[in-house]
């Protein structure tokens, strides 16, 4: 296992710990890329986000686990980078010899999650650059991302409970 595996293996383990699992998180959105992503709460400085295709064969699905770090964190805005690792568990119902897990290639994300309105902060813009390169090393992309995405917060007790 490269080092770059055991860096993603290593942060994946530490953000599926319980008392991250437990924490507050996020659904985001990404029309265009056709991504549904799911993370765990994009507030803290250390975060994992978990994408999945939507507009693809079962063969050919593929997940992107990504775990991020906040550079600036604001009322309005925070800034984000990470890397992330892209696997594909069904591509064995294409291909019966392949492992059981095929990685498809990796990724550096540098992102902005906006809170444009004042009275719903939790509503936010994603608007992220995706440099990304095959597992072979041999070919890569530039994607953009833009997208909606919802922090889900803990309900706050009233006075009342």
């Amino acid at each position: 296992m490269g080092p770059f595996k055991r860096y993603i293996l290593i942060a994946f383990v530490v953000l599926s710990s319980p008392r991250v699992a437990n924490a507050q998180g996020s659904a985001s959105y990404y029309p265009w890329s056709g991504l549904l992503a799911f993370s765990t709460n994009p507030r803290k400085a250390i975060w994992l986000d978990t994408r999945v295709q939507t507009n693809s064969l079962f063969s050919s699905l593929s997940v992107d686990l990504l775990p991020l770090i906040n550079l600036k964190r604001g009322e309005v805005a925070q800034w984000y980078l990470g890397g992330g690792l892209r696997v594909n568990p069904l591509y064995r119902i294409a291909d019966p010899d392949a492992r059981l897990i095929t990685v498809d290639g990796y990724s550096i994300n540098f992102g902005v999650r906006a809170s444009p309105f004042p009275q719903k902060r939790q509503i936010q813009i994603a608007l992220e650059l995706n440099p990304y390169i095959t597992d072979g090393f041999s070919s890569g992309v530039l994607k953009s991302h833009f997208g909606v995405a919802y922090v889900f917060r803990k309900r706050e007790k009233s006075k009342d409970e």
